[in-house]
């Protein structure tokens, strides 16, 4: 019996929970693991197929933040009068 090839969705499946800064850095280390150009294929494409989990990790925590932003408003004399969201684009 053989072990069993552990799929890209389970291979994956902790990205969900990674704070931006973590997902932040394993991709920068994948990046820069891949630019070195020392890694065999089969690995290169399974940290390349984990690069891209991470990547869309960290630009769906970036636009939640965006969408979280407030600006403040001004009134007539100039001064704070309270927030409103930021329009984000869709």
């Amino acid at each position: 019996m053989g072990i069993a090839p552990v799929t890209e969705a389970k291979q994956n499946s902790d990205i969900a929970a990674l704070p931006f800064e973590a997902a932040l850095k394993e991709l920068e280390a994948i990046v820069a693991k891949l630019e070195r150009g020392d890694v065999p294929l089969e690995e290169s494409i399974d940290i390349y197929t984990r690069g891209e989990a991470l990547k869309a990790r960290c630009d769906a925590l970036l636009k939640q933040a965006e969408a979280r932003i407030e600006k403040i408003t001004l009134g007539a004399d100039g001064k704070p009068t309270g927030t409103a969201p930021l329009d984000v684009e869709n």
